[in-house]
């Protein structure tokens, strides 16, 4: 199985960056999951995404813990 960094992509104004910090933390804890991530595989290519939020809640709506290609 293939490696990759995510990362969430998301614009806040703050007066520091650990309010910044802050700030997404209380969005992920409180609000929908984010939709705009930057993906970056092993070989270091980044690739940016917006995720469909019907998909995307589909998706996470499944256990895809029992796939056997995850083990």
């Amino acid at each position: 199985m293939r490696k990759f960094t995510v990362i969430v992509t998301e614009e806040f104004e703050a007066d520091t960056a650990e309010e910044a910090a802050l700030l997404m933390y209380h969005q992920l804890t409180n609000g929908p999951a984010p939709l705009h991530y930057s993906v970056t595989d092993e070989t270091k290519i980044a690739t940016s995404l917006i995720l469909d939020r019907k998909k995307a809640d589909e998706f996470a709506s499944v256990d895809h813990t029992a796939d056997p290609g995850n083990w």
